[in-house]
């Protein structure tokens, strides 16, 4: 038999968490045709000796929802062996939307998950209105990548409540109209839906993304759509004190498992200098639910703050007149007034996650010449040479320098063993990588090659065959994705050849011009990723996009 493509001489780990073998693997109209010692030819073969040949990797976590539009190739994240990305995350998204209500949806984008609404402006194709037509718009445009998408609650209800969803929840007539939806969108393929809590995200003019309004009657509703249909997993963003489930919250969590009957991820697992037994007993009180899933990064939380669209500071109250007018004249003006640095000094007393230490934020770049002596230091350490208040000073750089001067802060993740425990568990998700969202201040979406290079390779805290079940199968179980997360004959030929010996990445990214109209975003290189095959044909090999769009939209 002639195959379309056959990799020869490979380690196979097939994503089961059985012992790696050496094999070959054989392709034939887009599925694994065999594996084992083939000796049949192949119009492609692939010489995968030194390499470890596995499962595509499957991201449930990014918001690539505007990205496909304008970026078939699904960059970075097919860089570093993913095959499959969940999109539609945390509630927020641009389909349903009537073409009335498409700023909100691209200022809710904007607000929640830090892409400039200029590039969302150039490259949304608004080609569909409901969610059904917002998948077969994406199944015609092509991808490198298989998508999978989540129903989130916020288009939602605005299609159906308008500006009042930002206001209120809905009403009984209204609940059941958005119900019909949210199984119409199960119906045409969403593998679930999601929703957020967190007082961070704010949408369309700093009003509360309109999620964060529904009532427990309405979420019971939603909730039932999944149980009616059998199928579908929703993801909740939790945490509002990150890391630690309140009493609150593991209430709502208990409730979504209870009233869907079906899995529930939620967000997210950091670890926290101040709190180290905040993911431990997290960890545990979501153990009491079966079904209830944490999601856990292996990166330190490391992000650009970019003065313009500063989300790091969204969960402080006085950084909504930041966010309200986002002209570079008001946004001057609100941090030179006293009053809004008192407000913020007050709001640090009792934060979460940034309470003040001002070592954590460093001046990555300036533009005017004499500032660049600040370069690489921290405010902390500009601050004492200056003479003056961190706060001040970490606020007067950008008056003096431009909006568009550079800081990073290290927020969360740094304990190495603390971040281990959560890996570990194989109870725990190991996603958050964000791909599409915070592009101008960090990119998260290499974190498989970091967790294999990083945590398998040098610091050893768990098996390879254990590391890539985690990234393949797991996440394709939770959410029901069929056929795909394991190497086996009659699955899909979604697969990623690596050489163990360099698979990795940097753990910060590096700045590229390449959205629509220029703009910057931070893109992840990876390194030892040698083959991203999709559906049998290649994607991405020799460090660069091939160029095919073999993915397809997957359906629940």
């Amino acid at each position: 038999m002639a195959y379309d493509l056959l990799i020869r001489n490979g380690t196979v780990i097939d994503g089961t968490g059985a012992p790696r073998r050496q094999a070959d693997v054989a392709v034939k109209d887009g599925q694994i045709a065999e594996i084992g010692r083939i000796s049949d030819g192949a119009a492609k073969v692939i010489d995968a000796a030194d390499c470890v040949v596995a499962p595509g990797f499957i991201d449930p976590h990014t918001h690539y929802d505007a990205q496909i539009c304008w970026d078939p190739a699904i960059s970075p994240s097919s860089w570093h062996g993913v095959t499959s990305v969940v999109m539609g995350n945390c509630g927020v998204g641009i389909a349903p939307c009537k073409p009335e209500a498409r700023e909100i949806a691209m200022r809710d984008l904007v607000n929640v998950e830090g892409i400039p609404f200029e590039v969302l402006d150039r490259g949304i194709t608004w080609d569909w209105q409901t969610f059904p037509e917002f998948l077969d718009a994406a199944d015609r445009r092509g991808s490198a990548l298989n998508l999978a998408f989540l129903a989130p609650l916020t288009p939602f209800r605005h299609w159906v409540m308008g500006e009042a969803s930002m206001e209120r929840g809905a009403s009984p007539e209204e609940t059941a109209t958005i119900k019909a939806l949210v199984r119409e969108a199960v119906d045409a393929g969403a593998f679930g839906w999601s929703t957020t809590v967190l007082n961070q995200h704010m949408g369309y003019q700093a009003r509360p993304l309109a999620c964060r309004n529904a009532s427990r009657d309405e979420l019971k509703a939603y909730a039932n759509v999944l149980k009616e249909a059998g199928k579908g997993t929703i993801e909740i963003a939790l945490t509002q004190k990150i890391s630690v489930l309140s009493e609150e919250e593991e209430s709502l969590l208990s409730f979504l498992v209870g009233e869907s009957g079906r899995p529930v991820t939620f967000l997210a697992l950091f670890q926290r200098d101040d709190i180290p037994e905040a993911c431990p007993e997290t960890r545990r009180r979501a153990a009491s639910y079966p079904g209830a899933t944490p999601q856990t990064s292996p990166l330190a939380l490391t992000r650009e703050i970019n003065m313009r669209n500063p989300f790091s500071f969204a969960s402080f109250k006085c950084w909504n007149r930041v966010f309200a007018d986002k002209s570079e004249a008001a946004q001057r003006a609100v941090y030179a007034d006293p009053a809004f640095r008192n407000a913020f000094r007050e709001e640090l007393k009792k934060a979460t996650g940034f309470s003040g230490d001002w070592s954590r934020i460093t001046v990555h770049e300036v533009g005017k010449p004499e500032l660049k002596q600040y370069e690489g230091k921290t405010i902390a350490d500009v601050a004492k040479a200056r003479g003056k208040d961190p706060l001040d000073t970490f606020l007067d750089l950008p008056i003096e320098d431009g909006l568009d001067i550079g800081y990073v802060l290290a927020q969360f993740n740094v304990d190495q063993k603390r971040v281990a425990e959560n890996l570990t568990d194989p109870s725990v998700l190991i996603a958050l990588g964000d791909g599409g969202a915070h592009v101008d201040m960090l990119c998260d979406a290499g974190y498989p090659t970091y967790l294999l290079g990083t945590w398998v390779r040098e610091r050893q805290i768990m098996t390879l065959e254990q590391a890539i079940q985690r990234l393949t199968a797991q996440p394709a179980d939770l959410f029901g994705i069929k056929g795909r997360g394991r190497l086996a004959a009659g699955q899909a030929a979604d697969i990623a050849i690596f050489d163990p010996e360099t698979i990795g990445s940097a753990s910060r990214g590096e700045r590229r011009f390449d959205l629509p109209g220029g703009a910057k975003r931070m893109v992840m290189p990876s390194r030892g990723i040698e083959y991203t095959i999709v559906n049998g044909q290649i994607a991405y090999a020799a460090g660069r996009a091939t160029g095919a769009t073999s993915g397809t939209v997957l359906r629940s």
